[in-house]
């Protein structure tokens, strides 16, 4: 079964200097029907003016991924880490037992368009930890690259929870897919461009909750990307 949630569907928050799409519930905007799927519990696709952003704020027990598609994400935290996360590039905050980052548009001017994910993870109370990595190299070769899993397996960044995500770019034309092992259910993010998986036409900002199917075909009509989480 594949269920669509459609961009214009998602919740809405604009507070001027953020424009931020809600897939899942979250802060102001609560839909019961969709507070997540499995043990993916946020997707939210800002948008940051810039020379603004995030102050200085509180996580704990989660699982925090961030994935930049335009510009630049400024990034700093009281495990030490400061960096600027470019395109293509993912970063993986495990909040653990809590820390406190910030995050700024790295711009001047210009806006900068990431997605932020958030992943329940099978342990609480685990000691805060810190992974970032572009993966643009392999973006340019493959058509799915693993970017995030339980094992760190195939150079990915590890987390505390039994949840792949992986990224897929297309040309126009193109065509990939993808086995689900037994139990496991599927969310598909449509970053940009226009893609038919499986007999549904889904494009940027739609997203798909899949469940009892083992096999995934993507076809682009356009220049697309996406991401897919496969979940226990």
């Amino acid at each position: 079964m594949l269920q669509i949630i459609k961009s214009e569907n998602r919740g809405f928050a604009d507070h001027g200097w953020l424009k931020s799409h809600h897939t899942f519930s979250f802060a102001d905007y609560y839909n019961p029907k969709f507070m997540g799927f499995r043990s993916l519990r946020v997707i939210n696709e800002d948008r940051i003016d810039g020379g603004t952003g995030f102050g200085k704020h509180p996580h704990r027990d989660m699982e925090i991924i961030s994935y930049v598609v335009k510009g630049g994400l400024k990034h700093e935290d009281t495990m030490g880490n400061k960096t600027v996360i470019k395109p293509g590039e993912v970063q993986k905050l495990s909040a653990g037992t809590g820390m406190l980052h910030s995050e700024h548009n790295e711009q001047g001017t210009e806006q900068t368009h990431f997605f932020q994910i958030w992943i329940i993870p099978n342990k609480t109370g685990q000691p805060p930890s810190y992974g970032q990595k572009s993966f643009e190299a392999d973006l340019k070769s493959k058509k799915m690259v693993l970017a995030i899993s339980q094992d760190g397996r195939d150079g990915s960044i590890s987390i505390q929870q039994d949840a792949d995500m992986y990224i897929s770019r297309l040309n126009a034309d193109d065509t990939t897919e993808f086995t689900l092992r037994s139990n496991r259910g599927a969310w598909i993010q449509i970053v940009s461009g226009k893609v038919k998986v499986n007999d549904e036409e889904v494009a940027a900002g739609d997203g798909i909750a899949v469940e009892n199917q083992t096999s995934l075909n993507f076809k682009a009509a356009v220049k697309s990307e996406f991401l897919l989480f496969d979940l226990a």
